[in-house]
Formats: C-alpha cells, structure tokens, sequence
C-alpha cells in the first residue's frame, strides 16, 4: 500500500471512529431523555370536593373577582413517550396547595389559611406536539411530620389509552428543601432529574416539564 493510500485509509478509519462514537453519545443522551417520568405517591390530598372550574389558570376561580395570594408562575409542559414522540390529547390532572401550604381538602390538618380565590386544582389536555400550560402561584412548603417539611411541588396524574398511568410529583430547581425531602431523596440522581422543572424565564416567572408516559 502506498503512502497516500495509507493516510487514506487512517482517515477514514478515523472518522469512522468519530461517527461511531458520535452515534453511540446520541444515543445514550436520547435513552436518558426520554426515560420514563418516575412515579410517586398520590398523596392524602386528591380534591374530593366538586368544583366546576378546572381550567388552565388557577389563580382565579370562575364567577370571583378576586385573584390568588402567592408568586405567580407559568408552567409549560410537554408530554412524551419513551420514543421522544408527542403525546397529543392526554388528561394531564393537577392539584397543589396553595401559596401558604394549604390544600383545599377538609382533612388536610395543615393550621396555614385557606385561599378562596385559589383554584388548586386543574384538568387540561395535551395539545398539538403534546403541549399544556397553566397559570398557577408556586405552593408553599408545608409540614408533612414533626421534623419533615415538604417542599414546593404539584401533583400530575397523566392518562391516556395506550399508556401506563402516570402519578407522580413535579418538583422545582434550586429549592433547599429538596436536599432533605423524603420521598424526592428516595430517587435516583437521575429520576431526580426527570421530576425538577426548570426554570426558563423571569417575566412572567415560567418553568418547563416534561413529562414521559410508557406505552403499554
């Protein structure tokens, strides 16, 4: 083989190389990407209490003139399944407490004062590319036992025919209680991952989840 041919043939054996290589990181990124969103428990206080306004902003309840206490935020979300592909026309159920920690449950023991114009509860479905959005305040953190302190998170139950049900728990980054919560330190660092929204514009404060659903 002649000189030329050699370094020919390096190269391209380089390159191969460098595109395996490429693929194999592309993929393993895909993988953790779009792992399924872990679960989690529903918790004590699913809404049992009817209530005719379930939309997408739950800072203001339908027939009030009033608004909700609380830092307002925006949470864009987007559902997924374990292929990377949009979930369209899936129920994303949400509840949370409200901006003093406060569930609207009557056996919630929590002493912090109810919200009348809080809605804290809400019933949307994945649009086109499987998006939804809601208006909400960020929850309080709230005493869960004598010496452990919930921190900020909301409630998702998400179904569709075809898919596991997801019931899990939607955190939020650069939260000090997160550090210490019991149930959220029972995950792995990855799982953690997949159940913090972050953070992705001040004005209006916004947040990004998203959520991926196993096909059955």
């Amino acid at each position: 083989m002649s000189d030329s041919s050699r370094r020919t043939f390096i190269k391209a054996g380089m390159v191969g190389g460098f595109a395996a290589a490429f693929s194999k990181l592309t993929r393993a990124a895909d993988a953790t990407v779009h792992l399924p969103t872990p679960s989690e428990i529903e918790g004590p206080f699913y809404p049992i209490t009817p209530q005719k306004d379930k939309d997408f902003d739950m800072t203001q309840i339908e027939g009030k003139s009033g608004v909700a206490r609380g830092r307002k935020i925006t949470i864009e979300g987007r559902v997924l399944d374990t292929d990377g592909q949009p979930v369209e026309d899936a129920t994303v159920d949400l509840w949370q407490a409200n901006a003093a920690g406060r569930y609207r449950h009557p056996h919630d023991p929590n002493p912090a004062p109810l919200d009348p114009n809080f809605q804290g509860w809400a019933i949307v479905q994945s649009g086109r590319q499987g998006r939804f959005h809601f208006k909400t305040v960020l929850p309080g953190a709230y005493p869960a036992s004598g010496n452990w302190m919930r921190p900020p998170h909301i409630h998702f139950r998400v179904s569709k025919r075809g898919y596991l049900e997801l019931v899990t728990q939607m955190y939020f980054e650069e939260q000090e209680l997160n550090e210490s919560d019991l149930l959220l330190m029972r995950k792995s660092e990855m799982e953690r991952q997949g159940m913090v929204a972050r953070r992705i514009k001040d004005e209006p404060e916004t947040y990004r989840y998203t959520i991926v659903l196993q096909k059955l």
